[in-house]
């Protein structure tokens, strides 16, 4: 039977949550998107139903909330209740009639990437845990470990340039956009290895092929779909 983190979101009987919620977790580059939509189409070729869910896919706010981030002026506090509007829309309205209908549900990024961006930003652990209280647990949650050179180089080879918020330029550590990812991904690293303790994350070697990370997510997913 599912749970939430503290506590349920009104009217919502977890004992009709039949479907299943697996998680990607990573930083760009990590190679989420690419292994959730391998993932996806491996379950649908197996006759699973899935829908796929993800950071800034809320029709609510999405917009909204990349037209304040291109200013790069929001504050810390601002841009989290941005981001949080945005996932508790995306649980209401697409997981939970997801899960009552028995889907997978794939997530790409959930609540600890937003806890983890919030927390490398002054943000307090007991705040983001309990911002983020009415959250589903996941049946299992993946983290894609990457170096972050490895990051860099296929961050470039994507796109040819760095994000202003994914570099942490907001948090000053450096004006040398490369130095300061590097930085910034130290720390968010620092918090997801305390965030892995507290929640479990399953470990998946992210500097691997697409295919072998592929091979390891299904090994580990085969057994919850049972």
């Amino acid at each position: 039977m599912k749970r939430f983190y503290i506590e349920p979101l009104p009217n919502c009987d977890v004992t009709k949550l039949t479907g299943k919620l697996i998680v990607l977790e990573g930083a760009d580059g990590s190679g989420r998107s690419t292994q959730i939509l391998l993932l996806k189409n491996w379950l649908e070729e197996r006759g699973y139903a899935v829908v796929d869910v993800g950071i800034k896919r809320s029709p609510l706010i999405s917009v909204e909330l990349d037209r304040a981030r291109q200013g790069n002026t929001l504050g810390p506090t601002t841009m989290g209740l941005f981001y949080a509007t945005d996932f508790m829309d995306q649980l209401e309205n697409v997981i939970i009639p997801a899960l009552r209908a028995g889907f997978i549900v794939l997530a790409d990024r959930y609540i600890y990437t937003l806890m983890a961006r919030d927390m490398v930003r002054g943000a307090d652990f007991e705040w983001v845990r309990n911002l983020y209280g009415l959250a589903i647990i996941p049946d299992i949650v993946f983290y894609l470990k990457v170096s972050p050179r490895k990051l860099i180089e296929r961050r470039w080879k994507k796109a040819n340039a760095m994000d202003y918020w994914e570099s942490g330029m907001d948090l000053g550590p450096s004006r040398d956009w490369v130095e300061s990812f590097l930085m910034y991904q130290k720390k968010l690293n620092q918090i997801y290895n305390r965030l892995h303790e507290i929640y479990g994350f399953v470990i998946i070697n992210g500097n691997k092929s697409i295919n072998a990370v592929f091979s390891d997510l299904i090994k580990k997913i085969e057994p919850v779909l049972k």
